[in-house]
């Protein structure tokens, strides 16, 4: 009786570790694997086509993770703390979208350029919505920075997973490529994990020859610090280098890293859950501006549903914002109070001009 527990047990065991083992090779024969620099296809709208930007007038520029439309107030989420793989339902995941629309597109005032991260396309959490056609109405760019046909964590598990950077603007597009960033996890657990990039726009400038660089990016978040460290000086490099070409640079997006005094106005009391990593005011040479607004916090953890009057349990942080070069005038940056309602990013808005002088 015992041997023949015994050899159950063993089959068992072997069809289970047969299965992972073929589940790890399909993995890595399908992992997503693009290029260090790759083009990435323009999506004009006709309908706004030959509009630029002029030096020394001012536009503005919003930058928004909007959490693939399922991080809404309502969230929690297993990496910050909270228990939910599928945060969200079909009805929630549609509502949210239309939610982000509006916000970004109905502003009596609206922004000229979009920069948006955790755009999904075609993924099982957001039942199979293409976001970036929903949101992409204007002339745009989309790069994938997670492709997975099946992410097989937690239980039960995420599933099919296609998201990435969207930026989107009433101006002209002439190119734009995908930069491919530092990805600091190693084989098999690279295999279902994000391969972060950068969005790189050129966008024409009225009457020089010179070109607003929009970099949309979005840098690691779950690591051991190490691999906010290579992509930040990657970052660092890139928009240095295109600087010195006599272009106009505007970097955005989620940093995952606290802006400067960050902690002094969010203190973070729940260092035993997700913590994100720090960005010094020395990251650029003198001359590059750090934008940010400390005055409303731009992300939460996610550890439970959002109850701003828990302060207890409630986190803020401040890790969305902008890098700006030398020959752009800040003119004002503010973080948009949406009270976390369809994502567990608030949106960021900023005003600038591009400087004839500099």
């Amino acid at each position: 009786m015992a041997k023949k527990l015994l050899k159950t047990v063993l089959i068992i065991l072997g069809v289970i570790l047969l299965a992972a083992a073929a589940l790890i090779l399909w993995l890595s024969v399908t992992e997503f694997k693009p290029g260090d620099v790759m083009d990435v296809k323009v999506e004009a709208n006709s309908e706004i086509s030959g509009v630029s930007p002029f030096l020394d007038e001012e536009f503005s520029v919003i930058s928004w993770n909007i959490g693939y439309a399922g991080l809404g107030k309502g969230s929690d989420f297993f990496m910050d703390g909270g228990t939910n793989v599928a945060s969200a339902d079909q009805d929630t995941v549609a509502a949210s979208l239309l939610g982000i629309y509006k916000t970004l597109y109905s502003s009596s005032d609206p922004a000229t350029i979009f920069m948006l991260q955790e755009v999904d396309k075609n993924s099982s959490r957001t039942y199979g919505k293409d976001e970036a056609y929903a949101l992409g109405i204007n002339n745009s760019t989309y790069a994938l920075n997670y492709s997975c046909k099946f992410v097989p964590y937690p239980v039960p598990p995420i599933g099919r997973v296609n998201s990435g950077l969207l930026t989107t603007t009433v101006y002209d597009i002439d190119s734009a490529e995908r930069i491919s960033l530092p990805c600091p996890f190693s084989w098999p657990v690279s295999t279902a994990n994000l391969k972060r990039c950068l969005l790189v726009s050129y966008l024409p400038i009225s009457g020089t020859n010179s070109k607003l660089v929009i970099v949309n990016l979005h840098l690691e978040a779950y690591d051991d610090g190490e691999g906010k460290i290579a992509q930040t000086k990657q970052l660092r490099e890139f928009i240095q280098s295109e600087y010195e070409k006599g272009n106009y640079v505007i970097a955005g997006g989620d940093f995952n890293q606290i802006f400067p005094n960050g902690l002094d106005k969010y203190p973070n009391t729940h260092k035993d859950l997700w913590e994100p990593g720090t960005i010094s005011e020395d990251i650029m040479p003198e001359g590059w501006t750090l934008a940010y607004d400390l005055e409303t916090p731009s992300c939460r953890l996610l550890n439970q549903p959002y109850d701003p009057s828990d302060t207890e349990n409630t986190q803020h942080y401040v890790i969305d914002g902008f890098i700006l070069s030398p020959n752009v005038e800040l003119v004002s940056v503010n973080t948009l109070d949406e009270g976390f309602t369809y994502s567990d990013h608030n949106p960021v808005k900023l005003q600038v001009k591009l400087s004839s002088e500099k």
